[in-house]
């Protein structure tokens, strides 16, 4: 009963051996992927927990990607915990220029709009293009949010009448950025004044090959990678497989990795099935219809709206629909031909591209969160198409495995033990155990009566000091879909309702 004290003490003594009796605690936690600045205390292909705001700016530098990735995830998830990883940059950063023309001759208010941010110019009667273009560029490079932390993805410098920006990263990323001026109740003053022109196109892709590197074997749940190339999602795939990665038996770490991508409905589809597999999700958003918010903060903000739920495996919100969930700090698209209605959504969640929404007040919401999955060998297969499926399995196996430890960890293992030794354990014992388990998990997994018969545990017949478990697993599904008939009459008879069934 006492494994620490020894069974042959002879001396007298009254005493106790401690020992935990096991509190099984979830924890989920995201990283996000992306640059960061040399301003930074935060080394490029090294990782950090982030909590607070101070803290992206102190690691990552002012108007970095990673310190708006996590700005926008903080917003959507005040309480979750959340790494940051700094994946180092290459190639050329995007130069793009800002030509004023004529200004107004009674001046105005000009409102310029960076990555879905408003820069704003007071411009003087009488002012000339030169001093608009100063002020222009002393506005961008001073520019902070207060509220919400946010500074922009550009730096200025200003000749004359032209604004020169400077993406704050090397990469092709930055062509995503964008630019706009908005239509304001008054009259914008740089609306027909401003012309935008990219001199030189941002080159370059990074790899994440150093920054997966250096996460080693510490748990992350969540990954958000601001990288949508092939190469990149290859190495996320691998990186979480279930041969050698993080789902394999000789790590069982688990993960599911995000990431943005801009395209059309049908190269979006194109994309997600070129990729069959359940460790990819694609958070996307459609070309051509003005995106305002970075595709960087874009996913992070999505799937930190998630997050608190992908980890709730004990009160059953992992198993949660999550339609409608408002997802902070994104704008939708400017063009609502490009907002996604019933049929685009329909289409592209069967094709393994997740899908959203825009409700009446304009904010964006969740519709449903897919993964890339559309086979198994070749079949047609839906088990891990859901983001919920594969949460709720990373919460039961962390749930099997603890129970086990707490239960049968330093034990000898027979057929059976008829003089009930705490020393030893059997096959029955360790069937009891989960099955217990499993019907601790309501909110995870059901049918627990129907399953006890199909779960299996033997003692291997080549060796001894293994035991094999087949374990059926009936997870609980999300209530996506309602449909009711309404029957409609001009006068309700109980035999008119009784013929309609």
């Amino acid at each position: 009963m006492a494994p620490n004290i020894p069974a042959n003490l002879t001396a007298p003594i009254f005493t106790f051996d401690v020992q935990s009796g096991g509190n099984f605690e979830a924890e989920t936690r995201v990283i996000l992927l992306g640059h960061g600045l040399a301003t930074g205390a935060l080394a490029e292909d090294g990782i950090a927990v982030c909590n607070t705001k101070e803290d992206a700016r102190r690691l990552v530098g002012a108007g970095s990607m990673l310190e708006s990735m996590f700005l926008a995830a903080r917003r959507n998830a005040p309480a979750q915990e959340i790494w940051i990883g700094r994946v180092a940059d290459a190639g050329t950063a995007e130069v793009r220029t800002i030509t004023v023309g004529v200004v107004p001759a009674d001046g105005g208010q000009g409102i310029l709009q960076i990555a879905g941010e408003n820069i704003s110019v007071q411009i003087a009667a009488g002012s000339t293009a030169d001093a608009v273009a100063s002020a222009l560029a002393a506005a961008i490079n001073g520019y902070y949010n207060r509220l919400k932390g946010y500074s922009l993805p550009f730096t200025a410098t200003v000749a004359t009448n032209v604004v020169t920006l400077t993406a704050r990263h090397k990469g092709v990323y930055a062509s995503g950025l964008d630019l706009h001026i908005p239509v304001l109740d008054a009259a914008n003053a740089f609306a027909g004044v401003l012309t935008f022109a990219t001199t030189t196109p941002g080159a370059g892709t990074p790899s994440l090959t150093n920054i997966l590197a250096a996460m080693t074997d510490d748990p992350f749940e969540i990954m958000v990678s601001a990288f949508a190339d092939a190469t990149n999602l290859d190495l996320l795939d691998d990186f979480l497989g279930e041969v050698s990665g993080r789902w394999s038996y000789a790590q069982q770490l688990y993960g599911h990795a995000f990431y943005p991508k801009v395209d059309t409905s049908t190269g979006l589809i194109t994309f997600a099935e070129d990729r069959d597999t359940w460790h990819l999700t694609m958070i996307p958003m459609l070309s051509g219809g003005g995106n305002a918010t970075p595709d960087y903060m874009w996913v992070s903000a999505f799937v930190a709206r998630i997050s608190p739920w992908l980890g709730g495996g004990s009160n059953g919100d992992v198993s949660r629909n999550q339609t409608g969930l408002v997802v902070l700090d994104v704008a939708a698209p400017r063009d609502r031909g490009y907002w996604m209605d019933y049929a685009t959504r329909d289409v592209l969640l069967k094709g393994g591209v997740s899908s959203w929404s825009v409700d009446r007040s304009g904010s964006v919401t969740i519709d449903k969160i897919v993964t890339h999955q559309q086979t198994t060998n070749g079949a047609p297969d839906t088990t891990f198409r859901d983001i919920q499926s594969v949460f709720q399995v990373t919460y039961a196996l962390k749930k099997f495995r603890a129970d086990l430890a707490y239960e049968h960890s330093n034990k000898a293992l027979a057929q059976d033990n008829p003089s009930n030794l705490e020393a030893i354990t059997t096959p029955r014992d360790i069937r009891a155990t989960l099955f217990h388990t499993y019907q601790s998990m309501p909110g995870v997994l059901k049918n627990a009566a129907a399953v006890l018969p199909y779960l299996v545990v033997t003692i291997d017949q080549d060796n001894p000091n293994r035991v094999n478990a087949q374990i059926p697993m009936d997870r609980v599904n999300a209530l996506d879909i309602f449909a009711g008939l309404a029957n409609v009459y001009s006068q309700f008879t109980s035999s008119a309702a009784t013929a309609s069934l």
